[in-house]
């Protein structure tokens, strides 16, 4: 019986796609703000007087926060309602948008983003489980298709979306766009989606939870931080040495779990663990890449917001036009080689933007987006693919969810690995030389990163029969 009466239209055989629309409103939200902000870092970055570690934690606060939060946050959606739960989501979400936009410093404003991090791992993993309780087997592939799309829409519009607010509006209604949404998607979750819960679930995994959030914490802010205090500081190294015992305490504590938070077993899978690693190191070298590319455009070559935004359009067009025909291709051939190729393609992309100069016109930046767009492309659908073709269907799920988990550990990290190269090379001056400087180091270490995956995907991932079938899966989209 549902708690509230709603109209004819929104009952019947009907009812289950009204509620694939109120979860997509809720997924748009939260990944467009994977990339929306990127965009207005030079604004936020004038108007709150802030140095570039505070703008990395930023950036990287909520992304770290919905990775360390993801996997638990499926857990608990089916424990205690998947309705329930991604209602919480949204109005934490929402409320922390609000926070971000009122912010008038910078710790305000990590702390909210922080905040908006914890909203995000709620919604995230609940809207998948509200799609597989609503959606019989045969139409299931359909409406996660559905769910992807949604979400490799909002992540490629973002960077353009964030400037065009940032230049008409300013920075803070970024933020303030979301107070209305998340009002209407909690009204139309309660009048659209019906609750469910597994019964049958297990305890959450506490202790896997506190321990790897403690270690990716502690990890990103050794390496953001590293060059305020200095890399050989006490603050630092304890830093590093308490990254290093937590995530070891989680990877023991994991492997001795009844209901561990993350499920080792599927790690003996050769071409599991090569998709997964191949995901978090494309992650680690591109979401860096987009912020500073971003500070690049703006601070360096003098665009505007909108402009810069505008600017990243031909590579996120390519991502959407080749992302399914490489899903098809890998569905022939296999994953292996699209996977190579692609992070060799990311690589020469990388290279090509370390060769940018102060004066660097838009046609020599061109070259590289469109390049980055293929290999994006090429490297994140067959790597999805490749993931849940080697778990069991009973474990798509988790699989898929691992998946993301990965590729927003690796984004984390990313921006903190290429800020602390930005920022020894910086060394506290604000000059252009002093940036090109950085940013050129930066982007050669980030292409050996991408180099490094391609052999990765070329010895770990296995080719598969085209007979195999393959489990739709949840997160072929690009990373932000």
């Amino acid at each position: 019986m549902r708690s509230v009466s709603v109209p004819e239209i929104f009952t019947g055989p009907r009812r289950k796609w009204w509620t694939l629309t109120a979860v997509a409103v809720g997924l748009f939200m939260i990944m467009l703000d994977n990339t929306v902000v990127n965009v207005a870092l030079p604004s936020i970055q004038a108007d709150l007087e802030i140095g570039l570690s505070e703008l990395e934690w930023i950036v990287a606060g909520y992304a770290l926060t919905f990775a360390a939060l993801m996997l638990t946050g499926g857990k608990v959606a089916d424990a205690y309602g998947r309705r329930l739960v991604f209602v919480v989501g949204i109005a934490v979400f929402t409320l922390a948008s609000l926070f971000c936009g009122l912010a008038d410093s910078g710790e305000m404003l990590i702390a909210a983003r922080i905040l908006q991090g914890v909203g995000a791992a709620l919604m995230n993993p609940a809207t998948l489980s509200i799609i597989a309780a609503t959606f019989p087997p045969a139409q299931r592939g359909a409406a996660i298709g559905i769910w992807a799309g949604v979400s490799a829409l909002a992540l490629a519009i973002g960077p353009l979306v964030g400037g065009l607010i940032a230049e008409h509006l300013t920075w803070s209604w970024i933020f303030f766009v979301n107070v209305p949404v998340g009002i209407a998607g909690i009204a139309a979750s309660f009048l659209l989606i019906d609750e469910s819960k597994d019964e049958t679930h297990e305890r959450l995994d506490i202790p896997g939870l506190v321990t790897s959030g403690v270690g990716l914490f502690a990890l990103t802010y050794a390496l953001i931080e590293a060059n305020s205090y200095g890399w050989t500081s006490a603050r630092i190294l304890g830093a590093f040495a308490l990254a290093g015992i937590a995530l070891l305490a989680f990877v023991l504590l994991e492997r001795h779990q009844r209901a561990p938070m993350l499920p080792l077993d599927l790690f003996a899978n050769r071409t599991y663990t090569g998709a997964n690693v191949v995901i978090l190191l494309v992650a680690l070298a591109m979401f860096g890449v987009f912020f500073f590319v971003s500070l690049y455009m703006q601070n360096i070559l003098g665009y505007s917001p909108v402009q810069a935004g505008a600017a990243f359009l031909p590579m996120t067009v390519l991502i959407i036009l080749v992302a399914p025909i490489a899903g098809k291709t890998s569905d022939r051939v296999g994953s292996r080689w699209l996977m190579t190729t692609g992070m060799t393609l990311l690589a020469v992309q990388l290279l090509l933007f370390s060769r940018l100069g102060e004066d660097a016109s838009y046609w020599e930046l061109l070259p590289a987006l469109m390049i980055g767009g293929i290999g994006m492309a090429m490297t994140m659908t067959p790597s999805a693919a490749a993931a849940t073709r080697s778990v069991p269907i009973e474990k798509s799920g988790v699989g898929a969810a691992v998946l993301n988990a990965f590729r927003q550990v690796g984004g984390s990290l990313g921006i903190a690995l290429m800020g602390a190269i930005m920022a020894s090379e910086l060394d506290g001056q604000r000059t252009p030389d002093a940036f090109l400087a950085g940013f050129e180091k930066a982007l050669v270490v980030a292409a050996g990163i991408a180099f490094l995956g391609a052999a990765v995907s070329a010895v770990l991932v296995r080719s598969h029969h085209p007979s195999a079938p393959a489990v739709p899966t949840p997160a072929d989209q690009p990373a932000a």
